[in-house]
């Protein structure tokens, strides 16, 4: 298999800055594993549900990397809310 490209990488994660990018395909990871970790990213229940283990090694690498692209739950909440008296 061959490794990903900074072209595979722009294509899957477009908003992936150079730093990013960089550290994505220093991973050494394919595009099938690219996939496979934006797989888990989107929703880990079907994955778990067909029986598939936890990601590792490469692919765990990219999810880790891919999921600072997710919104926290912070983020999620919206702006604090601050009352005056």
């Amino acid at each position: 298999m061959t490794r990903i490209t900074r072209d595979d990488v722009t294509r899957a994660v477009s908003q992936a800055d150079d730093i990013t990018i960089a550290r994505i395909i220093a991973t050494g990871a394919t595009v099938d594993e690219l996939a496979e970790a934006q797989a888990w990213l989107a929703n880990d229940e079907p994955l778990l549900n067909a029986g598939r283990p936890l990601a590792t090694g490469r692919v765990r690498d990219l999810v880790d990397i891919l999921s600072e692209f997710e919104p926290s739950e912070e983020d999620d909440a919206g702006p604090a809310v601050t009352t005056q008296e």
